[in-house]
């Protein structure tokens, strides 16, 4: 398994979340053995100039606080785009670190149906009207090559304009969403027959109040004999101890007993982050 998330330039260089799961990457609890990062940059984000949105030069330099190698690619060449793809496939696999691909291309119409971008990068926008689009600038080399015909092409694209017809005259028949087929592995006794949730009723999840007792009485004492523990950590195990005589739950004891429960049924429990580890809480 790898995972790969795909980011626009703007994100990547301005939400905050990509910075700290980068930070995130090479944790002992954390880690997914590398992520491959892909960049689409059209050098706009939503509607700003890079200069107007951060102050370094790439979008990509927040990935630099690890170390990640960061392959800036013309999209408008897909074999270096495969080729560079192909490279940060196996730097994943063979160190297991995050790399992030850079497809530096262009955005050719607005943001969405309202935004005009003429209004605010006219001279980018001029350039971008001039420029031949990817597809037709690949078509035309491969068949000035001699790896493909014109009739080739011309065959390729017709069949995928069937294909995208095809399904688009068939979404107008559809008059029920199956959510089932959204999953790639649904979950078994989740649906029902026709693919529609069942109803979402809880099992009941309560345990006897003498299993209570006891995860409340090991809660408040020391594990080890003869074991000196420091008096202000005795303070708060004596009044957990007579919180349980007294059938009382504060916070904490509450999710003592909750992790205490789901121990005792074997099932592992996994604490991490410095308030849990210190048990502030």
């Amino acid at each position: 398994v790898m995972s790969i998330l795909l980011h626009g330039d703007a994100a990547f260089a301005g939400q905050g979340v990509v910075y700290e799961t980068f930070h995130l990457s090479d944790l002992p609890s954390y880690t997914t053995n590398g992520t491959i990062h892909v960049v689409v940059n059209n050098q706009i984000g939503f509607t700003t100039d890079p200069r107007m949105a951060r102050s370094s030069p790439y979008p990509t330099d927040v990935a630099r606080v690890v170390n990640a190698p960061i392959f800036h690619v013309n999209a408008d060449d897909p074999e270096a785009v495969m080729y560079v793809c192909n490279v940060a496939a196996e730097w994943r696999n063979t160190f297991n670190k995050d790399v992030v691909v850079d497809l530096v291309c262009y955005r050719r119409r607005g943001h969405n149906e309202m935004d005009e971008p003429m209004f605010t990068q006219p001279l980018m926008y001029k350039q971008i009207h001039k420029q031949v689009p990817v597809l037709k600038k690949y078509a035309d080399k491969l068949i000035a090559d001699g790896t493909v015909t014109l009739q080739e092409f011309e065959e390729e694209i017709a069949k995928y304009d069937r294909i995208c017809e095809e399904a688009y005259t068939r979404s107008k028949d559809k008059k029920i969403l199956h959510i089932k087929h959204w999953l790639d592995s649904p979950w078994p006794g989740f649906f029902n027959a026709d693919g529609e949730p069942k109803s979402m009723s809880c099992p009941p999840t309560g345990i006897s109040e003498e299993l209570l007792t006891h995860i409340g009485n090991v809660a408040s004492s020391v594990p080890v004999e003869d074991f000196k523990i420091h008096s202000g950590l005795s303070r708060i195990l004596k009044a957990r101890s007579e919180m349980t005589k007294n059938r009382q739950v504060d916070w904490a004891l509450a999710e003592y007993m909750a992790f205490g429960s789901v121990l005792k049924e074997g099932i592992h429990v996994r604490l991490s982050g410095q308030d849990v580890e210190r048990g502030t809480f």
